[in-house]
């Protein structure tokens, strides 16, 4: 009995290339085979787009948040104080920063101050949020401190200056004063003073942007909150220097923070002495919650604890659903074009009828003409699916360029961060979400194909030859 051929022999492959690259007048299907391919082509680069714009959109939110704010924040329990207010500070932050820091997982544990208030410059105003923190805390968010986006230098933050002389009028009326005592005081009745400076702070490019001012100028922070006197609270207006402008990445947080030293901030919001909450940070951010309970019994009584995925929970679960119904979209977008095969290849096996009997006739089994006109079929599906993901990477990297020439064709203003809260569209290319696009490229691909493969197969070479 003569050696049966393997399965996908090389004449099988010979035959398929031959049907594959034969002209139209030859009874070749060229042309549905340039349109299965290129749907095919642009199904994929569309998945894989889609998934990377998906991943960065995640990462890069993700990465925003976990860059400048805590992973974890303690908070007090609301109290009063002798003046009847509500507060939710810690008199003793010290004590319970120093166990928290020791639960495993803990990276560092920061007090800070916070309040709200007004700035101003230049004419203009702007409301922000002051962040009390100290030097070593602040060096240590790397979304704050980054050289390559950061201007102006924190090395003076949380440094008093040194208080220079200055003088002010006696307070005098007429010539009451003999001009010898107003010589002994001082020339023309002055008198020294030393009135020390304000330290340095930290502001966002947004505000920087809103208030029109750079490093090295200054900014006036104006707080309700400030002096109890006989008649009523007065407000609190000092001004400061702007040492350092930081770019978060965030514009939500650009536009709206101001980092302020912790003593400094103590004394201009009236928290001589306690801490309003505990900025926590942890080794790994993603799993939080395996050590939430073991940071709130190390904070103690009175002590409530919200993680940021408390925080932007919902939006991750919105991002989440969203992500898998457009996987699904997308899907049945790849199907959609898979589906030009099985179109392409039935024409195939109806011109090459002649051929298949023929072929039935010399001996080829039913699998060999299965196997022919499949990889007729897969072989387009792969040539697709490999094209596809080249263009999906290619977009992937090379996003920043193409976006830029986009907004620049459609006049500027695509992108508002204002409303999507970063100032770029990313993109991050991961090995996942490319394999599971062209796993689902070829699997559809080589499904699709077998039915008309089958047909072909089954065709009757008798039935095939009769009007030859």
């Amino acid at each position: 009995m003569a050696n049966t051929p393997p399965p996908f022999a090389r004449f099988e492959w010979m035959i398929a290339w031959r049907y594959l690259r034969a002209r139209r007048a030859e009874g070749g299907v060229s042309v549905m085979t340039w349109i299965s391919l290129v749907g095919i082509t642009l199904a994929v680069f569309a998945l894989i787009a889609t998934l990377a714009v998906r991943s960065g959109f995640r990462a890069e939110f993700v990465d925003t948040i976990l860059g400048a704010n805590a992973h974890v924040t303690v908070y007090a329990q609301t109290q009063q104080d002798e003046d009847g207010r509500t507060r939710r500070s810690f008199p003793d932050f010290a004590e319970r920063a120093a166990r928290v820091a020791e639960v495993a997982g803990v990276t560092r544990v920061a007090p800070l101050v916070k309040g709200q208030v007004m700035a101003t410059a230049n004419s203009r105003n702007a409301g922000v949020e002051v962040f009390g923190i100290r030097a070593e805390d602040l060096a240590a968010i790397p979304r704050i401190v980054d050289p390559e986006t950061g201007r102006g230098s924190l090395d003076s933050f949380g440094v008093q200056p040194d208080a220079p002389a200055f003088t002010i009028p006696d307070i005098v009326e007429g010539d009451d004063v003999p001009d010898d005592e107003a010589d002994a005081e001082g020339d023309e009745g002055i008198v020294p003073f030393d009135m020390p400076q304000a330290t340095g702070i930290a502001i966002g490019s947004g505000v920087a942007r809103e208030l029109g001012i750079g490093v090295g100028d200054e900014v006036k922070l104006i707080s309700p909150d400030g002096v109890r006197t006989a008649f009523g609270v007065s407000p609190r207006v000092k001004t400061y220097p702007v040492i350092y402008i930081f770019t978060a990445g965030r514009y939500d947080i650009d536009r709206t923070r101001v980092y302020m030293p912790f003593d400094e901030a103590q004394l201009y919001f009236n928290r001589e002495g306690v801490a309003d909450e505990l900025e926590v940070m942890t080794t790994d951010p993603e799993q939080v919650e395996d050590i939430a309970l073991d940071i709130q019994q190390a904070a103690g009584a009175g002590a409530i604890i919200w993680t940021w995925q408390d925080a932007s929970g919902a939006f991750l679960r919105a991002l989440e659903v969203e992500d898998n119904v457009m996987f699904v979209i997308l899907s049945v977008l790849v199907l959609i074009a898979t589906m030009n095969i099985v179109s392409g290849l039935i024409m195939l096996v109806k011109n090459k009828g002649r051929d298949i009997g023929i072929l039935r006739t010399m001996g080829l089994t039913e699998g060999s003409v299965l196997r022919v006109f499949f990889i007729c079929g897969a072989f387009t599906g792969v040539i697709g699916t490999l094209a596809g993901v080249a263009l999906g990477c290619l977009f992937a990297l090379y996003i920043d360029p193409i976006f830029a020439f986009v907004d620049y064709v459609a006049g500027g203003g695509v992108w508002d961060p204002s409303v999507r809260g970063i100032y770029s569209l990313p993109a991050k290319l991961q090995v996942g979400d490319v394999l599971s696009a062209m796993a689902l490229s070829l699997g559809l691909s080589f499904v699709v194909t077998i039915f008309p493969a089958r047909r072909a197969a089954r065709m009757n070479p008798v039935e095939a030859l009769r009007y030859e």
